[in-house]
């Protein structure tokens, strides 16, 4: 535990002026941030004696290890700053809403050429207009169904939508009269755009107005005797009203307004919002959070506008935010929301009339939520915390592990050889700190030495060397979904010295830079005495080891002839399990998903200097690779790009291929026939694999 007066910045050091300010401990990594109207009142307030702090302040402070701040223009600079940082660092000891279950939202892809309407979950992606969120897929499901009589834009997936373009055919939705067919040109792209921006202001509240005006189309085809054209618009009418019948009618004055309301206790909080537009309940959420720091009503819901709008496109913030406590100050927040709608922004607590008991609904909502969660958590946090009690003194650890590091091979016969590393924090899965690496000394079924050049390569940069890591080394985001890392090489920054961990050019420490306080590998002695001599090769003695074995589900410790046999019935066995299994199903996913693209080959793909763009233009100028072996060199250099040397090569390389099981295009997943081989034997041969 540190002591605060060891890293309090001098009397006067600190200016008085508006900023925003991070804590970060003995690593390097953030752990708070915070924004301040006078940074020297405010840190001056966290250095005072440990006993008049808040104890989660206190537990902060003395977490710490230095503290360092940034000076800003206005308070408004300083909001949107903290923003930025709370969600670039994910800061442990500030307030961090979770959604209490995933919720799906009507989405409509307006950066397409050809928008499409889909059900959408997870992060938000630019450019895509959002509806919700919506209490289950089901009901957008029946709304789009009504709504696609008037407004037939395109549902369809990529893959449908290209094929129906292809054979110059719609799909049924097409020919029923629910699709517009964009993709046979039936109408253009222009008008399917214009047609998507018209579904967008239906479901943003704008419907009145689109009503008055079938109904007015309705009694002029009426007056000219168009009685077919009139019955139409009728129906159109009645599938409007039916999907607006949908949503309840809270406010009649068609008001668009967000209402927040928080149910709290000491430990917790639940934050419960209903969106409204023109009046109608168009959406509602959700979030639940640990209070880590000591927060008042006005900071949640501070932190709650942040992360509600903090992403959004301008238009999704409502001429109206109706909260149960005002933050204080109020004016920069209000000011904030102004600049991010473009135009005024009401921020207020509703005192009387419908908009006071449409907020007492709220609460209500977000009271049973807090309940409901506090019900299901109770026990995992007592669970939790006496599973890594029960790791840490059946391993002989001085402290429980809080971080945990679990490492796993997984192979075919010797081929595609992979490892995974996945992180538990306080027993509970950082899938955003999980990694994958491809083995690259050696294949072959060898797992002990698998692990040895793992863990060697993973706890390099801890002991202050730097190895440039694999290309296909990929974290995962708390969605499941993946993204490249830039692995560290030989040219990155030296490390920082006060940080004391290899740090980017921003001064954040960089991956793999936070050790574990216990490694856990997928095997038995072997793999163990591997890790542990890969650790001592590098000089790591503070970082503990052990395994898991399959068969009997013992724990094996270094240098132990006997394994640690835990109770069945242990907390402890049991999260070591889950993490044995996570390790397991990650690598055993990345192994798949190699052999997959090795099976998905072809000949052409052997062909020295031939990229994807030549190869794909010989694909599609000869249909298939039987007419493309069948070709003579003249016909081969056809092909834009391809000259005749290229076309030698290609006819050569054609020639010594066996033709076997038909090859796989790789751009677009599709089966290329090659001398008659159904697709089936393709299905058959990976089934084998399997």
């Amino acid at each position: 535990m540190a002591d605060p007066s060891s890293y309090r910045p001098k009397p006067g050091q600190i200016p008085d002026s508006p900023g925003v300010y991070k804590f970060r401990d003995e690593h390097g990594r953030v752990i708070y941030v915070g924004k301040a109207k006078s940074l020297r009142q405010r840190l001056a307030n966290y250095f005072q004696d440990l006993a008049g702090l808040h104890p989660r302040t206190r537990t902060m402070v003395t977490t710490a290890a230095s503290v360092e701040w940034t000076v800003v223009t206005t308070e408004v600079e300083a909001l949107q700053l903290e923003y930025t940082w709370i969600k670039e660092f994910d800061p442990r000891f500030n307030v961090k809403y979770r959604d209490d279950k995933s919720y799906p939202y009507l989405a409509v892809t307006l950066n397409e050429e050809f928008p499409r309407v889909q059900v959408m979950r997870g992060a938000k992606k630019k450019g895509v207009r959002y509806f919700g969120p919506y209490g289950h897929a089901w009901a957008i499901r029946e709304t789009v169904d009504l709504l696609l009589r008037v407004f037939p834009v395109r549902t369809c997936s990529a893959g449908v939508f290209k094929r129906s373009a292809q054979i110059g055919r719609p799909c049924l939705l097409g020919y029923i009269g629910k699709c517009a067919a964009p993709c046979v040109g039936r109408i253009s792209a222009d008008e399917h755009h214009e047609l998507a921006e018209e579904f967008c202001d239906f479901m943003a509240g704008r419907t009145g107005a689109y009503i008055r005006r079938l109904e007015r189309g309705m009694q002029e085809a009426a007056e000219e005797m168009e009685y077919e054209r009139a019955a139409r618009l009728r129906d159109d009418i009645g599938a409007l009203k039916r999907a607006m019948e949908k949503s309840a009618v809270v406010l009649a004055d068609a008001t668009d307004a967000d209402l927040i309301a928080v149910a709290e206790d000491e430990l917790e909080a639940a934050v419960q919002i209903f969106h409204v537009r023109g009046g109608r309940v168009r959406g509602q959420r959700g979030w639940v959070t640990d209070k880590v720091e000591a927060v008042t009503t006005g900071d949640l819901v501070e932190h709650a506008l942040q992360q509600l709008y903090g992403e959004e496109r301008g238009d999704a913030v409502p001429k109206e935010v109706l909260v149960p406590a005002l933050p204080e100050p109020v004016d920069p927040v209000a000011q904030w929301l102004t600049g991010r709608r473009g135009s005024q922004v009401s921020l207020r607590i509703p005192q009387r009339g419908d908009k006071k008991d449409l907020m007492a609904t709220v609460a209500r909502n977000a009271q049973q939520a807090l309940g409901l969660h506090k019900t299901k958590r109770a026990s995992d946090l007592t669970t939790r915390s006496r599973a890594l009690e029960e790791i840490a003194e059946a391993l002989g650890l001085d402290s429980v592990p809080l971080r945990i590091e679990c490492f796993d091979i997984s192979h075919l016969q010797g081929d595609d050889v992979v490892a995974s590393m996945v992180v538990f924090e306080d027993g509970l899965a950082r899938k955003s700190e999980y990694r994958r690496f491809q083995i690259k000394t050696f294949q072959g079924q060898d797992d002990v030495r698998s692990m040895h050049e793992v863990i060697g390569r993973r706890f390099k940069q801890k002991a202050g060397e730097w190895t440039e890591e694999p290309a296909d080394d990929v974290r995962v985001d708390d969605n499941g979904a993946t993204a490249s890392t830039v692995a560290a090489g030989p040219d990155d920054p030296e490390p920082d010295p006060m940080a004391g961990r290899p740090t980017d050019e921003d001064g954040r420490p960089k991956r793999f830079a936070y050790p574990p306080q216990l490694v856990v590998v997928d095997g038995g002695a072997p793999q163990v005495a591997a890790a542990r001599r890969a650790l001592d090769e590098l000089g790591i003695d503070d970082v503990a080891v052990c395994g898991l074995a399959k068969r009997l589900e013992e724990v094996w410790l270094p240098e132990d002839d006997d394994p640690v046999v835990l109770p069945r019935s242990s907390e402890g066995l049991y999260l070591l399990q889950r993490v044995r299994d996570e390790a397991h199903r990650f690598a055993l996913a990345y192994q798949r998903s190699k052999r997959t693209k090795r099976l998905k080959s072809s000949p052409l793909d052997t062909v020295a200097g031939l990229g994807d763009t030549r190869r794909q233009a010989l694909l599609k100028h000869f249909g298939s690779l039987k007419k493309l072996r069948a070709a003579t060199i003249d016909e081969i250099c056809e092909v834009p790009g391809v000259g005749r040397k290229t076309a030698e090569t290609v006819a050569a390389a054609l020639a010594g291929a066996a033709p076997s099981a038909p090859a796989v295009n790789t751009a677009t997943g599709e089966i290329i026939e090659d001398d008659g081989a159904p697709p089936a034997a393709l299905s058959a041969e990976r089934g084998q694999d399997r």
